[in-house]
């Protein structure tokens, strides 16, 4: 029996609710919002083992599209399966098979070290302690965090918080991996160097899937195996560069020229 795929969506759509104020208790003398559609009838199918990149501009729901996967905000219609497991249904059992990285710092306690706050995640994910400590170990040494990993985290840099971040995904060996803007704020060497430890140890190594969102048209280009191009909630185009290439048929074409096609 062949393993599912790592994600796989159809019609997957959310609307948020416009922001309650004053005239939503008025409505003979105000119009009420109509609600916001972030996420728009999105069909997407990432296979295990693949660097899936979703590029476009800030509010094309990429970030939506992400929590619905991680079950961390319901759809309002749509159905989505990550490693073979409804969000809805079965989220407890996506939630085993993802790790989660963003450049949200409030996540973390600050005043607690690198492995402190290791461990307290470990925990929540129902470790052992000795398991902890053998992860915490391995990751410490795979993500080259030794210089840094008993400091507190309020004195980290923002490679080093990253970092962090990326190691937090790992301990309960997730197959999965959802990134939104892992490289956000990082000096190009970082990043670079980030996007070289997921290309080559997490995805060629390890074997995981990564699903990496992204507004760097370049980063993108350089990184990922297959791109999908959101705007204003909808998929606008999907496939390798070559592909996306053929599709307007210049084999030429940047990726500049590429997203001015199609968003």
């Amino acid at each position: 029996m062949s393993e599912p795929a790592a994600v796989v969506t159809r019609d997957l759509t959310k609307y948020f609710t416009a922001a309650t104020d004053l005239r939503n208790f008025i409505p003979r003398a105000f119009k009420r919002k109509p609600p916001v559609k972030a996420v728009d009838g999105v069909n997407l199918r990432v296979e295990q083992g693949e660097i899936f990149g979703l590029l476009g501009p800030n509010g094309a729901g990429k970030t939506t599209l992400i929590k619905m996967l991680c079950t961390m905000i319901i759809p309002t219609s749509g159905e989505a399966h990550v490693d073979g497991h409804d969000i809805v249904r079965n989220g407890g059992s996506v939630r085993k098979s993802i790790g989660l990285v963003t450049g949200e710092e409030r996540s973390f306690y600050w005043r607690l070290s690198g492995k402190e706050n290791l461990r307290f995640f470990g925990t929540l994910y129902g470790l052992e302690a000795r398991e902890i400590k053998k992860k915490i170990d391995e990751l410490v040494d795979l993500l080259e965090m030794g210089e840094y990993a008993d400091r507190r985290f309020d004195e980290y840099s923002t490679g080093m918080k990253q970092h962090l971040a990326v190691a937090r995904c790992l301990l309960n060996d997730a197959r999965i991996l959802f990134m939104d803007e892992p490289t956000k704020s990082l000096d190009f060497h970082s990043a670079r160097k980030l996007r070289r430890f997921i290309k080559e140890r997490i995805v060629g190594q390890e074997r995981k899937t990564v699903i990496f969102t992204t507004h760097n048209l370049q980063e993108a280009a350089d990184f990922v195996d297959r791109i999908a191009l959101m705007d204003k909630g909808r998929i606008k185009a999907l496939g390798t560069v070559r592909e996306l290439k053929e599709k307007i048929k210049n084999p030429e074409a940047t990726m500049d020229e590429i997203f001015e096609h199609f968003i």
